[in-house]
């Protein structure tokens, strides 16, 4: 993710046309330069990405640097979004599993920025009530008010899947439920006794850990941090729940949280939403039990479980 960044910021972007001359090793020159030396598992990895292409593949590459090298684009405000299946249905928030350990997944509020959909539980996967609370960003000290779940039972919340230390993605951060918690799980489902103690004095019976380097977070308290190397806490989406309908929404996140991973701002991005309304910018809206959405909505992925 600190590459990508790199070859998006203007003042280190990414030549394409150097990239097409001399293919892996300008890339690994790039890398090393921009993001400091590859061991021998980055390096693996920037070659398999080149692995048995000739010159005519590297040439059809180049759409995707391009894509990585656009400029960002701004929200004026933030979208209203309806939730739905990968029928395109409303998701109905009471038949969202407790502690679900497949990890579910929208987008919002711009293409790309994966969001996790968590309906928080005890021990016993009874839903528990996730109340209002301040969240501490350790970076500098600053304060924010996270609002809570939502839903019948007020336990529902969303946050940012991408972590905030390097911006690892699903499945290496993922949410552990209540009976996962514990030392000695394989990996990549593997809880260090630090987060483990961490979560039990912030008493929090279940996690969102990245596997990747360590970050924790506490989803019971609007995914704060439990253990570094983050510094940043996961932002969240603001959710609305029609008790009419059962219907959920996306209708914002909280400025005053760090943006997500690789934005200046949560209004900005690459991409709007392929269901987005540029001529509306897709307000308020409250679907009636019987409508199926035709524009505003994000669609919900399940992207499997780990622990299978």
């Amino acid at each position: 993710m600190k590459l990508i960044r790199k070859m998006r910021n203007p003042k280190t972007r990414f030549d394409e046309k150097e990239f097409v001359k001399k293919g892996r090793d300008y890339l690994f020159n790039y890398a090393e330069k921009n993001v400091g030396p590859l061991d021998p598992s980055r390096r693996a990895f920037l070659k398999g990405i080149l692995i048995g292409i000739g010159a005519a593949a590297v040439l059809s590459a180049i759409p995707v640097i391009s894509y990585l090298n656009q400029p960002q684009i701004s929200l004026s405000k933030f979208p209203w979004i309806i939730i739905v299946d990968s029928d395109g249905q409303p998701i109905k928030a009471s038949q969202v599993p407790v502690n679900n350990p497949e990890i579910l997944l929208f987008q919002y509020p711009m293409e790309g920025d994966i969001t996790f959909l968590l309906n928080l539980g005890d021990e016993n996967d009874n839903p528990i009530e996730i109340p209002p609370t301040t969240v501490t960003i350790p970076e500098n000290g600053e304060t924010y008010t996270f609002p809570g779940g939502v839903g019948p039972h007020k336990s529902i919340v969303a946050y940012s899947a991408i972590c905030q230390h390097l911006g690892c993605t699903p499945p290496e951060i993922h949410f552990y439920p209540p009976k996962y918690m514990k030392v000695g799980l394989p990996t990549p489902n593997y809880i260090p006794s630090v987060a483990l103690q961490a979560a039990q004095q912030a008493n929090a019976p279940a996690i969102i850990h990245c596997d990747c380097h360590g970050s924790t977070y506490d989803p019971y308290h609007g995914a704060s941090v439990l253990t570094g190397p983050t510094v940043r806490p996961l932002p969240y989406v603001q959710l609305y729940w029609d008790s009419n309908t059962d219907f959920l929404y996306a209708v914002g996140m909280n400025l005053k949280a760090p943006p997500i991973l690789g934005h200046s701002s949560d209004l900005q991005g690459y991409a709007y939403l392929s269901s987005y309304d540029e001529s509306t910018g897709c307000p308020k809206m409250l679907l009636s039990s019987n409508q199926t959405p035709s524009n505003c909505y994000t669609k919900l992925e399940d992207d499997g479980n780990t622990f299978e």
